[in-house]
Order: C-alpha cells, then sequence, then structure tokens
C-alpha cells in the first residue's frame, strides 16, 4: 500500500540560546521523522528529536554552503514524498532572511503539506539581550532589518538615500564582512558619522561578544578585535542606552540564577 505524503513543519530555532524556542516548535522536533537543521541552530535542540529521527545538517557559512538551496529544497519534497514528518529548522524565524518562503512554494507545486512555527528573530532578540531596545520613546520609533549580503542576481536594492537619515534604528543581519561598505554608504547619504553603532557577535549564548562604537571608528575596533561572523550589526541612538540598561539586566540575570 503506497504510504501517503508526508508534512513539512518550517521551524523557527529563535536567536541562539536553547531556551528560547518556543513550545510549538520543541513539540514539532519530538514528532519529526525526519529534521534538517542548520548551521546557527543550537545543537542541544537536535536532543529533542526520537532516537530514530534522521538528522540532516544544511548549514551554510560565509561562502561555505553544505548544500545549495535548491538542493535543500528538493530534499524535503523527497522525504515528504516518502510519508516522512519533516522539520525544517532554521536559526531565528524562517521569514526573517530564513528562505522560508523559497521552501514553501516548492513543497506547494508538490501539493504537500505545511506548517510555519515562527521563531524570534535574531535582530529584535540579541540587541534586547544585551540591553539594546531596538525602539525606544523619543528616541526611535522605526526599525528597519537588512541582510548585509545580497546575491549578485538579487532584484531588489537597498535605498540607502532613504534608510540613512529616514529610519531610526538600523539592523544588519550577517553585517561584518559587509560594514565597511555599509558605512561609506550610510555617511554618504547623510547619516551622523558619530552615531552609536554596536556588533553583536554569537548573540544570546555564552560566547557572546559585544563590539561599539561609532560608525567612524567601528571598522577600526572590529580590526583590532579580529571580530568574526556571525554577528548582527545595529545602527542607531539606541545603542548608546545599553550603557544604562545592559547592567540592570546583567543584575537581574544573576539574582535570577543565584
Amino acid at each position: 500500500m503506497k504510504r501517503e505524503r508526508g508534512k513539512v513543519s518550517i521551524v523557527g530555532a529563535g536567536p541562539g540560546d536553547p531556551e528560547l524556542i518556543t513550545i510549538k516548535a520543541i513539540k514539532a522536533i519530538e514528532k519529526a521523522e525526519v529534521v534538517l537543521y542548520d548551521y546557527l541552530v543550537s545543537k542541544e535542540l537536535l536532543d529533542y528529536c526520537q532516537d530514530d529521527c534522521e538528522i540532516v545538517y544544511v548549514g551554510k557559512k560565509n561562502k561555505q554552503h553544505t548544500f545549495p538551496q535548491e538542493e535543500i529544497n528538493k530534499m524535503l519534497i523527497d522525504f515528504a514524498l516518502t510519508g516522512k514528518k519533516i522539520v525544517r529548522l532554521k536559526g531565528g524565524d524562517p521569514f526573517v532572511f530564513g528562505r522560508g518562503a523559497e521552501e514553501i512554494l516548492g513543497l506547494k507545486e508538490h501539493d504537500i503539506e505545511f506548517e510555519v512555527i515562527p521563531g524570534i528573530t535574531s535582530g529584535v532578540a540579541v540587541p534586547g539581550a544585551v540591553g539594546i531596545p531596538v525602539t525606544l520613546r523619543n528616541v526611535a520609533s522605526s526599525v528597519a532589518f537588512f541582510t548585509g549580503h545580497q546575491c549578485a542576481n538579487h532584484k531588489t536594492k537597498i535605498q540607502w538615500d532613504k534608510i540613512a537619515t529616514g529610519i531610526d534604528t538600523l539592523v544588519f543581519y550577517m553585517g561584518v564582512t559587509q560594514a565597511p561598505k555599509i558605512i561609506k554608504q550610510l555617511i554618504e547619504n547623510g547619516k551622523n558619522a558619530n552615531t552609536p553603532v554596536a556588533m553583536i557577535r554569537w548573540g544570546t549564548l555564552p560566547q557572546q561578544e559585544i563590539l561599539k562604537g561609532t560608525l567612524l571608528d567601528i571598522v577600526e575596533k572590529m580590526d583590532e578585535r579580529e571580530f568574526k561572523p556571525p554577528a548582527i550589526f545595529i545602527v542607531g541612538e539606541v545603542v548608546a542606552y545599553s550603557e544604562q540598561l545592559s547592567p540592570l539586566i546583567n543584575q537581574m540575570n544573576e539574582t535570577q540564577t543565584v
């Protein structure tokens, strides 16, 4: 008897800390027969898998892709056609630079059932964890998210002349290697060179690193520290408020762990 087609759960794992995943996501992992997981997903989350679950690493790092996206799409379809329950486990949220939409469109072409389980995106969680509010009354009423890496044939372009002075807080994902170009475009299009900025590496994890400065000096500081990806790059006056908020957050965290 031919087995019915399976179901694919497109799951957001959150910003890094395994405790920041949702309960619904954990339940999906526990039921999965196959899990395809990404580079920035905590390995601890794989402990929720059944003993006989097939676990496949499909992660992407800077210029190092285990599988091209087209092959990942095909793997999801092929597994689903065998009738299995699949979890596609992604860092952050599937729809924020996570290519979740591309994978869903591929599943739809083959009439494969799917669900989306959102996750906490790094662009909000990582700054918040270190005391940087991406919005703040009387300081920042707008925030926007950008990718630091656009593919060569990308059909959309960042409108630097509009975002440099039109948005209060700018959050760049995968922005470390492109930081000099990003900063050059912002300053040339009217952003104050003394605007506070922060680089946060491995956000929400024990090995988290924070580097602060301004648009004018952050690249020099990155070179001195040999600051490497993966990191979130935040630009805006809200960064300065971490000087007040970060000690309070750290104090509260220490109190709760005693």
